[in-house]
């Protein structure tokens, strides 16, 4: 097949069985690899849906400034859609973003707007979103994807991610196993699933330090999994359970997903093996169990793929940000 542009690449991605990650009789592991969308992770298709969509219905028009705070995956994926459409598009980030992200946007013609003061909680979230409104308030044509509180962000899991596993998995699944940073993933893989198999096991994988839960805030180095904020479109209802992972745990999941598997995948992937290590021992079997491996190793490098006193440092509180 021969498609018109890189975006329309996105999805119809593999599933792979974990077997030699998790090789206890009866369990069966099965990961969907984000990471090979072409802008290297599933946001890929939370920007395509949002922003297509935006296109139809009139939201979005030619001409359009795309408005986000946000200098990760989303940013990259945002960034890939804008040069697509012909749209423009803001990141808001803070100096806690990654260098080689930051020169990703700039290689796609991304405006970088910087916002370096402190808020009131000691972060820069709530200065990122003041700044983000500013530049609504500036530009008659901005649009702000806004996705911790944009449906679409969920309803595109239920359209593509979701049916993809039901096409490629005819057999049940027992528990579905996903980071949460949004909780978009998580609950638009739910809902999908749930349709087929109403009474799938759904357990959300959250950062140590992040809030989403309930939890004290706390510092967390990886990006792509934990939130400083509640997102708008949680709904703790639907999750019946949850794992917290630290970022020293995360790092080890990543490195045995590379040695064991031979898959180069980032934080979060880290964060589910090391989630799926800990409720193993309490599942029935047999039992199937379907993951998400949310992006690409190559932007951790610095952070996850380091020698083993690293590892320890960040086990004992050294080098986060």
């Amino acid at each position: 097949m021969i498609y018109e542009s890189v975006t329309d690449c996105i999805g119809n991605t593999p599933l792979v069985r974990l077997g030699r990650l998790f090789p206890q009789e009866g369990l069966d592991v099965v990961a969907k690899l984000e990471m090979l969308n072409p802008g290297g992770s599933v946001k890929d298709r939370s920007a395509r849906y949002i922003v297509e969509r935006g296109l139809r219905d009139g939201t979005i028009h030619p001409g359009s400034r795309l408005v986000e705070s946000t200098s990760g995956n989303f940013g990259v994926a945002l960034a890939m859609l804008a040069v697509r459409h012909g749209l423009r598009f803001t990141a808001v980030v803070d100096p806690n973003a990654s260098r080689t992200n930051i020169r990703i946007l700039r290689q796609y013609g991304v405006d970088i707007e910087l916002v370096s003061e402190l808020d009131h909680a000691g972060g820069y979230l709530h200065s990122r979103i003041a700044r983000v409104k500013d530049l609504l308030s500036e530009d008659p044509d901005a649009v702000w994807i806004n996705q911790y509180a944009n449906r679409l962000n969920v309803e595109t899991h239920v359209a593509t991610t979701a049916r993809e596993i039901l096409d490629a998995s005819p057999d049940p699944i027992d528990v579905l196993v996903a980071a949460v940073s949004t909780t978009g993933t998580l609950h638009g893989l739910a809902r999908g699933l749930r349709k087929r198999w109403p009474r799938l096991r759904v357990v959300a994988v959250d950062a140590v330090g992040s809030v989403i839960f309930g939890t004290p805030p706390g510092p967390r180095m990886l990006p792509g999994v934990g939130s400083s904020r509640v997102p708008e479109l949680f709904t703790p209802s639907e999750i019946d359970q949850v794992v917290h992972v630290d970022d020293a745990a995360a790092i080890r999941g990543c490195h045995r997903l590379l040695r064991h598997e031979a898959i180069f995948a980032g934080g979060s992937s880290g964060s589910v093996v090391a989630a799926i290590d800990e409720i193993a021992p309490q599942l029935p079997r047999p039992c199937r169990v379907v993951t998400l491996l949310a992006d690409r190793g190559e932007r951790y490098l610095d952070l996850v793929y380091t020698d083993e006193t690293a590892i320890e440092s960040v086990a004992t509180g050294g080098a986060l940000v």
